[in-house]
């Protein structure tokens, strides 16, 4: 039986560009905002960072431009201890951007120009990484791929798959968890699909409405509530559950207390605003989970 207890993740690094305002724009329509952020972030780089806090050793796959974000941004890895041997940078293409609006009452609206995670190659995985962990902002052929590798590997394989767009075959059959929010999971034809096309396990994230967990050995669902916070920014909030999630089961935790522990990451993350900055630490996240254990 595997014993390692590191976390790869295979996904984007962004600069995030962040305006806020009373309501996100519709179609057509100018609204003017009430302020401006520029912050680090990226589905992948996000995940890898709320894995580390999160306390797992982590090994981050993903590309930047040379540019001075992509300067910025691997200095930001480097500070948070994250192993960015299998970062590599382009000097042709610029690091990926994230245009983001965020509304007074947290809602957000988030536009990404791919930029150099375009990029982004197949890793070689080490033997010390017990989660492998990947989302779809780089290209799908080469998450298929190293899921492939790493269910050969005895490796659990997670796939936040956002944004939502058809898995191919492979890349199924290699998904040991798929973790969708509710758009995502209607996009991909709903929890019974994902089940009989062979994925294992399913959590469905709900937001304040918490997480419902849907196992096809089990046969069965499960809900776990989510924790009371006030709301902020929700940027970053299944970020924060994915990394936490995929931290916790590779150090050994059964599903259930990995969700909950990633839950209680989650809610954390919506108290910040901004993606990376929201990503909680284990200590607040045990803290937060003693808050509600009395």
């Amino acid at each position: 039986m595997r014993s390692a207890t590191g976390v790869l993740v295979l996904g984007s690094t962004n600069l995030d560009l962040v305006a806020t305002a009373a309501r996100i724009p519709g179609p057509g329509e100018t609204v003017l905002g009430s302020g401006y952020a520029e912050h680090p972030g990226g589905k992948g780089l996000n995940q890898a960072l709320a894995a580390v806090r999160s306390g797992a050793p982590t090994r981050f796959v993903s590309a930047i431009g040379s540019d001075a974000a992509g300067e910025h941004l691997l200095a930001l890895m480097t500070a948070n201890g994250l192993d960015i041997e299998s970062v590599r940078v382009h000097p042709e293409v610029p690091t990926g951007r994230a245009l983001i609006m965020v509304s007074d009452i947290g809602e957000n609206s988030i536009l990404v120009a791919p930029g150099a995670n375009s990029l982004v190659t197949t890793p070689t995985i080490p033997a010390s990484i017990g989660v492998l962990l990947a989302q779809l902002e780089v290209p799908i052929d080469v998450v298929a791929e190293s899921f492939v590798t790493a269910r050969s590997m005895g490796i659990t394989t997670i796939l936040n798959p956002a944004p939502a767009a058809p898995l191919v075959p492979e890349l199924v059959a290699a998904c040991d968890i798929v973790v969708p929010n509710e758009h995502e999971l209607d996009a991909l034809g709903g929890v019974e699909r994902l089940l009989g096309a062979g994925i294992g396990t399913v959590i469905v994230t709900l937001g304040a409405r918490g997480v419902e967990i849907f196992r096809h050995d089990a046969n069965s669902s499960s809900t776990l509530p989510s924790f009371p916070v006030d709301v902020v920014d929700t940027t970053g909030a299944g970020d924060s559950f994915c990394g936490a999630l995929a931290a916790q089961l590779a150090a050994g935790a059964s599903l259930h207390d990995a969700v909950r522990w990633a839950t209680a990451a989650g809610a954390l993350a919506t108290t910040v605003r901004g993606a990376v900055p929201s990503i909680p630490t284990a200590e607040q996240i045990t803290g937060l989970l003693a808050d509600h254990a009395r």
